[in-house]
């Protein structure tokens, strides 16, 4: 049984943004992923050409990827989240 708040332009909006969020939302984590593979690629490269004289640096651009890797799928979660109009009572601050 749908409720009145799941009928209606409500209903038909929230179908939209839930698509439309959802999209996005793997969109920034392919991105994301990309990025941090890459960086991680990269620092191993840098490890492997400079042994160690150049492992801190290696490590710093891989560690760098991961990071942004971290954030940006934490963001699409919330795009998704915020597509299917979910509240973020649960969020701990």
């Amino acid at each position: 049984m749908n409720s009145k708040k799941d009928s209606g332009i409500a209903g038909a909006g929230k179908t939209v943004t839930s698509t439309l969020g959802n999209t996005v939302g793997g969109l920034s984590n392919t991105v994301g992923g990309v990025v941090g593979a890459a960086s991680r690629g990269i620092g191993e490269t840098v490890n492997g050409a400079t042994g160690g004289v150049g492992r801190p640096l290696g490590d710093g651009i891989a560690n760098i990827g991961t990071g942004l890797e971290g954030g940006v799928a934490s963001v699409s979660q919330g795009i998704k989240d915020a597509g299917e109009w979910k509240t973020n009572s649960g969020v701990r601050r």
